[in-house]
């Protein structure tokens, strides 16, 4: 009896975690379902029948190590490795310079094809026979080849012949930890931080080698392991070992770690008066902590800092600008290749313009003044992550400048982990945007890739929506965005729609029936969210400080722009931001065309509209509805939309697992809950101010404004520490 008991509590906890998580969830896009068309398993089986690897270093280990761990699941079959290169190996798998001459000629004109971390996978003639080489110029590439030989496996792809040569376009793909040393997480809704700061360094979880896995499997090869509202703790000799343990496990994945700075650390932790950085005191504390740091982590990729914004210590607390603070650090970091990676993202209580203009105003007077090691990160929008906004007007604008793009993964505005929001979609919607800074196709992929402005560093950072769940991300199609970011990160020209069928191949099956509806599902959730959240270039009318559900009424916060009355702007006579030239003047800072499209509310799309202009209740959209029924009707489609989402799961519920099946339907079912929140509050507060009837296709709210007031949230999940 105690044996059985115990064996069943085994598998009740190998197949759920108390909030109803699969175990299987845990694995990722790396799950290696075993392969039933015999046809295939044939094919795969001769392929991979000879392996032969021509190097132990650690990274080829973990290469190797992948596909002793993915060909049992997913042929029933274990990968011969050969000793040696011989007439029978089937798949040679080594860098090109240690390639055969004869094979190193086959592949000559490709090679000069791919960047340093690419790879070439190429099927050629050799000895009367098919040989695969899977090659690259270093052994990062080889692992990256790794992981997609195998994602080509895991979707049934019939390849006979191949051949494949890629590369990443953007050199530094880093993931954004908003993550507390107490291993809370600023914006974090799957759980606390990966980092066990207590245990480490001696302790390695398993979880820690699992994460470079994933990463690399989609080729992130940077990540900041803290908040970007930083601790200086971080930066004491005790902390810097657990962080060397961590970035040993990463550097066997190609990954480099890099850490967030708090400009006011050689006061904190350094026994200084003054953190200016014109101090010479100051510039050698620097330099001294970066040649402490480079001892303990060779590879060390540098510093994120946040300064003299929402309260961090900067620059200009001394009286000097940011390219004095980050000039300072690069400095210091040069001599062992690192980056200062300083965000733009700034607002000042003491600047009474639109908050929208600041970020630009502030940094476009510095381009080309900034050192080559200095890299400024922009938000892809000029407010903050919203479901939708115009692109950040700086990218395109500074020209002599790097910049890197910065997304939000993790869902501070879109739900938390609780709502299906399918994110690819809005990253491939700013990167296909066009600035028209030089002309018709200056998009900002272009900008960002470096391409545009021929700029010595690309980046593109996500923050993080990993967190220490089961399933890493709260909710399972939260993984879609981490695996969409990493492609994105290393194609940003790759579309929102082949991202999705890779991933639902990968994470589910390759059922045409279960992946053509939950394909659409996901390309239609963003727009979902925008409708029953945003509708219309509405934007931050989220409640204060944990920005979870609506609170456009919110007034009364210490400064204008945290609140949402800022923002909207509605009174009797209508609703809107006006920033066109007759109002704040935000459309000046885009190219010519855009601000003439931009500042007529007959030419800007509709998308757009009440983010750029205050109009009446009753001005006429394109459909020929008033603005306030256009804007009651979104709200409506927003929450049908989410309607559809709950048929199109219950439908395809014979392709999955029940616990994938029930998993997902119970937070459908609280999204759909809190899309009507969205919609009867916001309306209601809205016709507040218009006075106007809600159109006959509008549910009727369920409550009253006075009830949706009321609520409040005091310990929602990710609140910023110490948040006032």
């Amino acid at each position: 009896m105690k044996h059985t008991l115990a064996k069943s509590l085994f598998i009740l906890l190998s197949f759920f975690t108390g909030n109803g998580q699969s175990i299987e969830d845990y694995k990722l896009w790396l799950r290696y379902h075993p392969i039933e068309k015999p046809e295939l398993v044939d094919l795969y089986l001769n392929l991979t029948e000879h392996v032969y690897f021509s190097s132990d270093s650690k990274l080829l280990k973990n290469a190797k190590s992948e596909f002793s761990n993915a060909l049992p699941q997913l042929i029933g079959n274990n990968a011969k490795f050969d000793t040696s290169f011989s007439r029978n190996t089937k798949l040679l798998v080594t860098v090109y310079e240690q390639l055969p001459e004869e094979i190193k000629s086959k592949l000559k004109t490709k090679i000069g094809l791919i960047k340093e971390e690419g790879f070439i996978i190429q099927t050629v003639d050799y000895n009367n026979s098919s040989l695969t080489i899977l090659t690259a110029k270093q052994e990062v590439g080889i692992l990256y080849g790794t992981f997609r030989f195998l994602s080509f496996m895991q979707m049934h792809k019939k390849i006979v012949d191949f051949n494949i040569v890629d590369s990443p376009k953007i050199q530094l793909r880093m993931l954004n930890h908003w993550d507390n040393l107490d291993r809370s997480v600023e914006r974090g809704y799957a759980g606390f931080s990966l980092w066990n700061w207590q245990k480490l360094p001696e302790h390695i979880d398993q979880r820690y080698i699992d994460y470079a896995r994933a990463n690399a499997s989609i080729g992130i090869n940077a990540t900041v392991l803290t908040n970007v509202n930083a601790n200086a703790l971080v930066l004491t000799p005790r902390y810097l070992q657990k962080v060397a343990a961590l970035a040993n496990i990463f550097r066997e994945y190609g990954i480099k770690v890099y850490l967030t700075a708090r400009f006011s650390a050689p006061m904190e932790i350094g026994n200084l008066n003054t953190a200016d950085p014109k101090d010479e005191n100051v510039e050698k504390w620097w330099a001294q902590k970066a040649m402490e740091i480079y001892d303990l982590i060779p590879n060390f990729g540098g510093f994120l800092v946040k300064a003299n914004s929402e309260g961090q210590p900067g620059p200009q607390n001394y009286g000097r600008n940011h390219v004095d603070g980050a000039n300072m650090m690069a400095t210091v970091l040069k001599p062992f290749g690192g980056h200062v990676i300083w965000r733009a993202f700034v607002y000042s209580e003491h600047n009474n313009i639109d908050r929208a203009k600041q970020a630009y105003d502030e940094f476009l007077p510095y381009d080309g003044k900034f050192d080559d090691n200095v890299v400024v990160q922009v938000k892809n929008g000029p407010i903050d992550f919203q479901p939708r906004e115009p692109f950040h007007p700086l990218f395109g604008a500074m020209k002599n400048t790097s910049l890197a793009m910065e997304f939000q993964i993790t869902q501070e505005y879109l739900g938390f982990s609780s709502h299906l929001v399918y994110l690819p979609k809005l990253f491939e919607e700013v990167l296909d945007t066009d600035t028209f800074v030089e002309g018709k196709g200056s998009t900002i992929a272009k900008v960002i890739d470096g391409s545009l402005y021929q700029n010595k560093i690309s980046v593109m950072a996500g923050v993080s929506n990993i967190g220490n769940d089961l399933n890493w991300t709260g909710h399972p199609f939260g993984q879609a965005n981490w695996y969409g970011f990493g492609r994105l990160a290393w194609n940003p020209y790759l579309t929102s729609e082949q991202i999705a069928d890779e991933w639902l191949r990968l994470t589910f099956n390759n059922e045409s029936e279960f992946i053509a509806p939950i394909k659409e599902m996901m390309l239609t959730s963003r727009e979902a969210v925008v409708n029953y959240m945003n509708p219309l270039g509405l934007h931050h009318i989220f409640d204060s400080g944990h920005h979870y559900g609506p609170g456009p009424w919110v007034d009364n916060l210490g400064r204008a722009d945290w609140n949402p009355v800022y923002y909207h702007r509605a009174d009797n006579d209508g609703i809107g931001y006006n920033r066109t030239s007759l109002g704040s003047k935000a459309t000046s800072q885009y190219a010519p065309i855009l601000k003439k499209l931009y500042d007529s509310p007959k030419t800007i799309p509709e998308e757009y509209l009440l983010w750029f202009h205050h109009l009446p209740w009753d001005y006429t959209l394109q459909d020929g509805t008033t603005l306030w029924d256009g804007i009651a009707l979104r709200y409506q489609k927003g929450v049908n939309q989410v309607y559809q989402m709950l048929r199109t799961w219950q439908s395809v519920q014979p392709y999955i697992t029940k616990a994938q099946y029930e998993d997902v339907n119970m937070l459908l079912q609280i999204q759909l809950k809190e899309a009507k929140w969205w919609r009867d509050a916001c309306l209601l507060y809205f016709q507040s101010h218009s006075n106007l009837p809600l159109p006959k296709e509008v549910e009727k709210p369920e409550n009253t404004l006075e009830y949706y007031k009321s609520l409040k949230f005091p310990f929602a999940p990710g609140i910023r520490p110490n948040w006032n």
